[in-house]
């Protein structure tokens, strides 16, 4: 609108470029606001697969204990 102002003229000849640049902004909001919430699940699946990487871990280290442990067995019983 301050350009028409200024520079004086049909309202005709400024307000399919005010439409554009208002469609612009909207788009750009728009992509904003889905970058964001983007972001936000990208954010909430990191942390999840670092959960599930710590409970992968424990079974690993739960097996190899299990595993140990019945190897441990075969010693003792075999020194028997």
């Amino acid at each position: 609108m301050s350009a028409r102002r200024q520079v004086g003229g049909s309202r005709f000849l400024y307000d399919s470029f005010e439409a554009a640049q208002a469609r612009i902004d909207m788009q750009e909001r728009v992509f904003e606001a889905r970058k964001e919430a983007l972001e936000f699940r990208i954010v909430r699946l990191e942390s999840a697969f670092e959960r599930l990487e710590k409970r992968l871990w424990m079974a690993v280290y739960a097996v190899v204990a299990g595993v140990l442990v019945h190897g441990a067995l075969a010693v003792v019983t075999a020194l028997q």
